[in-house]
C-alpha cells in the first residue's frame, strides 16, 4: 500500500464501517485456548497518525521495562479508563498526554477501531487521531522508554504481517507480528494494526 495513497478522508471512510469487522482478541489465533472467563477492565489507546513529507506515519512507543503490564513491548499510547474519564476517547487522549506529552488540542479525532480483548484482562478501545505535525514527543521515562514513527503504509499492508508462536503458561500461543527495522511489533498492538489493515482493505473493496 503506497503511503501517498492513504489520506485522512480514506481512513475516516473506513472507520465509519468499523462494525463490518468484528471485535478482536489476543486469542483469535488460538481456538483451542479460549480467553479466561473473567470480567475485562476497560482501557483505551490512541492510534496517532502524523503527516510527514512522505505520507502519514504512525507514532508508537516502547514501554518502560519496569511497568507491570507488557514491559518493554511496542505499544500505542494508552492505559486504563479511570472514573474521571468521561469517555474512552477522553481516556486515550489523557494517557497520550501523560505518556508522550501530546496536548489534546494537537490531536484531531478521526474515529474508533473495533475493540480488542487482551490476554492480560483488558478490553481496549482504540481511537485514531491526526496529530499536528508540529508535535514533538516528551515521553514520561517512568512509562515510556522510546517514542518512534513507522510509515502507516507499512502496517496497513497485510503482506507485512506474520504469525509466530511461543509457549505461554504451558501452552503454545500464536500471535501476529509486523516488524519494522529494529522494532518488533507483536501481540495486542500488532493484532489491532492487522484489524486496521483489514478494515482499510474491506473499505477499498466495497468502494471499488
Amino acid at each position: 500500500m503506497n503511503s501517498r495513497n492513504i489520506d485522512i478522508g480514506r481512513i475516516a471512510r473506513a472507520l465509519n464501517r468499523k462494525h463490518a469487522v468484528p471485535q478482536t482478541s489476543d486469542f483469535d489465533l488460538n481456538a483451542g485456548n479460549p480467553p479466561p472467563a473473567k470480567p475485562l477492565r476497560s482501557a483505551a489507546v490512541l492510534v496517532p497518525l502524523i503527516p510527514r513529507a512522505s505520507g502519514l506515519n504512525l507514532i508508537l512507543t516502547k514501554r518502560a521495562a519496569a511497568l507491570k503490564h507488557h514491559p518493554g513491548q511496542v505499544a500505542f499510547p494508552g492505559g486504563k479508563i479511570e472514573p474521571e474519564d468521561t469517555t474512552p476517547q477522553t481516556a486515550a487522549l489523557r494517557e497520550a498526554q501523560e505518556e508522550i506529552g501530546l496536548p489534546p488540542e494537537m490531536a484531531t479525532p478521526i474515529g474508533g477501531l473495533p475493540r480488542h480483548a487482551t490476554g492480560t484482562g483488558f478490553l481496549v478501545h482504540p481511537f485514531v487521531a491526526e496529530i499536528n505535525p508540529q508535535f514533538h514527543p516528551e515521553p514520561d521515562p517512568n512509562e515510556v522508554a522510546e517514542v518512534f514513527e513507522v510509515p502507516l503504509s507499512h502496517v496497513l499492508q497485510p503482506d507485512n504481517f506474520r504469525v509466530q508462536g511461543r509457549v505461554w503458561q504451558g501452552q503454545m500461543r500464536y500471535y501476529f507480528t509486523v516488524p519494522y527495522g529494529p522494532y518488533y511489533i507483536w501481540g495486542a498492538t500488532a493484532r489491532m494494526l492487522r484489524m486496521f489493515a483489514q478494515l482499510m482493505e474491506n473499505s477499498d473493496e466495497n468502494n471499488g
